[in-house]
């Protein structure tokens, strides 16, 4: 059994390793190395692989993966090493938005170092159709839709919204369940948090973090798009915006 490729995930937390080294590579007897391995070990991928393979992300193959990194950003002088397509995209992640990759980096090392994340099942929609992953990895997206799914916040939400007469209502294009569908739309909405994790950390939801939205405006703000898997609900509103400019106001 050979041990699986690397993830997105996985790599995020390498690179951020290589970035707050300078760009530069690790070597096997750097304790940040060591300490990297024993996360990626524990991260909930690959079908628990690290207990039936003990060389799985050891420490002499973190150790290689920061050399891939690190050689193949494109101010290296020196010959690269072997890097995948994807280690490219995870380097030119941190090339142009380095403080988010950072932040998201920290939030998948939090998630697990709290256990959080490893108490949370696969979500249905943490990758997309194309079998492709979130730009900040299939953790953190795992992790989202999972929040975001919690009955208990959803009907407190709801339960807000009635105590100050809001309609239940898309905060985004205003489709309203029950105005639509009668009776078999009561008390149907979407939430969305409107930070993401990698900004907002693994801290305990509040309500004033949750907007109402529908199906399709929901899929909308987590739909991976330029570089993104995350928007506000105003952002999604300003795509709406522009692709139809004659739409009535919110």
């Amino acid at each position: 059994m050979r041990s699986p490729a690397w993830t997105r995930d996985e790599l995020m937390l390498a690179c951020a390793l290589v970035v707050r080294n300078g760009w530069r590579e690790l070597r096997v007897g750097d304790p940040a190395v060591h300490a990297l391995s024993d996360v990626l070990r524990a991260l909930p991928l690959h079908d628990g692989v690290a207990h039936k393979l003990p060389e799985y992300r050891s420490i002499g193959s973190v150790s290689r993966k920061t050399t891939d990194l690190a050689t193949n950003h494109p101010d290296y002088s020196g010959k690269p090493t072997k890097g995948g397509s994807l280690d490219k995209a995870v380097i030119e992640g941190f090339i142009s938005r380095e403080a988010e990759m950072l932040e998201a980096a920290q939030a998948i090392e939090d998630g697990i170092s709290s256990g959080q994340l490893t108490l949370i099942p696969p979500q249905p929609d943490e990758t997309a159709e194309d079998g492709t992953t979130a730009p900040e990895g299939r953790l953190l997206a795992r992790w989202a839709i999972s929040r975001e799914r919690d009955p208990r916040l959803r009907r407190r939400k709801i339960e807000q919204a009635r105590k100050r007469g809001l309609p239940l209502q898309c905060q985004v294009c205003t489709f309203h369940f029950e105005r639509a569908y009668g009776e078999l739309g009561r008390d149907y909405i979407e939430v969305h948090h409107v930070l993401p994790l990698h900004i907002s950390g693994p801290r305990e939801t509040k309500l004033e973090d949750l907007a109402f939205l529908c199906a399709n405006c929901h899929r909308m703000c987590h739909k991976s798009h330029r570089g993104a898997s995350w928007r506000t609900p105003a952002a999604v509103r300003a795509e709406i915006e522009k692709a139809m400019p004659d739409l009535p106001p919110a």
